[in-house]
């Protein structure tokens, strides 16, 4: 099913978009970098804004896990945010929220209340190999765990875009 957002992105309004994981350290700063790149590559950079958080306060204000680093950058992509708990101002904040797993998923709709039109789903929506699964946790795996949520977030990010880049409007 294509994905509809809830606006027509545009240059003086990008569309806003979080990636949310647990610690913030691993798969959502990863989606951001790859996501962020992949727009600059095409051009389309101004008419997003993205950033990621964690539903947990465990490594806030640290950069992302070293071996999630060198395999992005293995791949020319750079991943420079610092982590940050996702909380409720963040519904008014973002356009949509992507969460990694099942269980931050949960974690973001419980903190869901009142009406917002932020959009919330899953990251492997958008995944054209593995639909509505879990993003898994590279965080005890080996470099291979990490080689593997990479290549799942581009995929994602690839196909996320190629579903948000008609609602662009050239102004």
């Amino acid at each position: 099913m294509e994905f509809q957002p809830t606006r027509s992105i545009t240059k003086e309004n990008p569309y806003r978009i979080c990636f949310v994981c647990l610690g913030n350290i691993c798969r959502s700063p990863t989606a951001e970098g790859i996501f962020q790149h992949k727009v600059k590559e095409l051009g389309l950079g101004s008419y997003f804004y993205v950033d990621s958080a964690g539903t947990g306060a465990y490594h806030v204000g640290e950069k992302a896990n070293a071996t999630s680093r060198s395999v992005a950058e293995s791949h020319g992509v750079s991943l420079l945010s610092r982590a940050r708990q996702f909380d409720y101002d963040d519904f008014n904040e973002f356009d949509l929220i992507l969460a990694m797993d099942a269980s931050n998923y949960a974690n973001i709709m419980t903190l869901k209340s009142g009406t917002t039109t932020t959009q919330v789903d899953m990251m492997r929506r958008f995944d054209t190999e593995g639909t509505n699964e879990d993003v898994p946790d590279p965080y005890y795996g080996g470099l291979n765990g990490f080689e593997v949520v990479f290549s799942i977030l581009e995929r994602s990010s690839k196909e996320l875009i190629n579903q948000l880049t008609p609602h662009i409007l050239n102004e």
